[in-house]
């Protein structure tokens, strides 16, 4: 390393440090404000209250690194700009990329630490403050749940619900494990979630009750409720505390959730086998790539049938049938209409909750590959504004953070709902800030 790129990174460092050692103090001190609350009558011993604090401290770290990078290259180049050495460089044959090459690689190292820190360190220390928070906030163990995720915990069911508000959820639906025999599920508008004694009391309101037997399809029966009631023991639940399952994606290594979306591909293929027996036994043609157009189309099929049985008295090939013929076949064809639509709806959502997976794996990534943009993106905005200031380094450094945090979170949310690539909508923020990034170093370059 050469005499300037030694100053540089000196230079750089220094700053890195200071910024990133007040933006985690600031950040820390917010989180407490909101989080005292929960320590407030609870007679917590101080040691737990350190803990807690301790644990949630990772996220933090986690989004005051790329911000502290930001910040401390834009005030670095900044005061070297304003006191001119970046003209004297300039003057003495130095490039522009060799001036913000030692930024880049700095960025680069700490971005690969904080890649290394978001696998590894990172969803242990998140886990463990769910699990902790949870001791804290309740006398008696829950449900671990988490909106559009599965929730495996409760035997014999499979959960998820859209949104959740303290102990109450919205739009719940709740399948039965495959046992080869019967599926039953469960949708309910709403729902509560209490406990009592050594029991977990689930509450749910307006909805209906699916029971077939996967054997013979016609045995289908429909129940709708304006209250039911689901009691879980809480014995059978804290069997499960220490399954790895029950962890979100923000509490898993990338190996964990690939291990998850292989087993979801799995359960995804069991469903698109049911699928295809209902299809193959009704003689409606299918292909071998089953979507929802070709579930769809099957169904309206069978609505078709329906309305000729109706409308007609004859089946396909205007074979006359009887009363009672009728009355069956169109039991049938309803029974096997609703099943069609729960198969697929139990389809799209494991493939939205290996979306999730997917979007949290490029995000550990994502985020540590931005440090090194961030330092390519201000070194050369520190040289264009010419201030080393705080308050003007600050400012423009946290309107960029934001600007590409909200785009994350946007490219994020819309490949949770399946509506664009999990890989594009996570890189998306990335390859704009890249974009960026070289039209301020052609700008800093044409700066005299």
């Amino acid at each position: 390393m050469n005499t300037l790129n030694k100053y540089l990174v000196k230079e750089s460092l220094i700053p890195f440090l200071l910024s990133l050692g007040v933006i985690t103090t600031v950040l820390f001190l917010q989180f407490l404000i909101r989080a005292i609350d929960r320590f407030l009558g609870k007679g917590l011993d101080v040691w737990i209250i350190l803990e807690y604090l301790y644990l949630n401290l990772a996220w933090i770290i986690a989004l005051s690194v790329p911000m502290s990078l930001l910040i401390s290259t834009v005030m670095t180049y900044g005061r070297m700009s304003q006191d001119n050495e970046i003209t004297a460089l300039k003057a003495a044959g130095v490039s522009v990329s060799s001036i913000i090459k030692p930024a880049v690689f700095f960025g680069g190292f700490v971005g690969l630490i904080l890649c290394l820190f978001n696998n590894f360190v990172l969803p242990d220390m998140n886990y463990h403050a769910r699990l902790l928070a949870r001791d804290i906030y309740q006398k008696s163990p829950e449900l671990t749940i988490e909106p559009g995720y599965f929730i495996n915990t409760i035997p014999q069911y499979s959960m998820i619900v859209r949104d959740m508000e303290g102990n109450n959820f919205k739009d719940v639906k709740i399948f039965s494990k495959y046992s080869g025999t019967e599926q039953v599920t469960i949708y309910a508008d709403k729902g509560k979630l209490t406990s009592k004694d050594d029991i977990i009391i689930l509450d749910l309101e307006n909805g209906e009750i699916h029971e077939i037997d996967l054997e013979d399809y016609n045995h289908y029966r429909r129940i709708k409720f304006v209250t039911h009631q689901i009691t879980i023991p809480i014995d059978d639940l804290l069997l499960n505390r220490n399954n790895e399952s029950v962890r979100t994606d923000r509490e898993m290594k990338v190996s964990e959730m690939i291990q998850k979306i292989e087993k979801n591909k799995e359960y995804m293929v069991q469903v698109n086998n049911r699928i295809k027996t209902v299809l193959d036994n009704n003689g409606i043609a299918w292909s071998e790539d089953l979507d929802l157009e070709t579930v769809l189309s099957s169904i309206e099929i069978l609505k078709e049938d329906s309305k000729q049985i109706t409308e007609e008295k004859t089946y396909r090939d205007d074979i006359p049938i009887s009363e009672y013929e009728i009355k069956e076949k169109l039991r049938s064809f309803n029974n096997i209409s609703r099943q069609l639509t729960n198969e697929f709806m139990l389809i799209s959502n494991y493939q939205k909750t290996n979306n999730k997976y997917m979007v949290e794996i490029h995000k550990k990534f994502t985020l540590a590959f931005a440090c090194l943009l961030f330092a390519m993106t201000g070194a050369p905005l520190g040289i264009l504004v010419r201030k080393g200031g705080i308050t003007i380094a600050s400012a423009l450094s946290i309107a960029f953070f934001l600007v590409y945090y909200i785009m994350l979170i946007w490219g994020e949310q819309l490949a949770d709902r399946n509506l664009l690539d999990p890989t594009f909508g996570s890189w998306m923020p990335n390859i704009i800030l890249f974009i960026v990034g070289l039209v301020l170093f052609f700008l800093s370059d044409k700066q005299n």
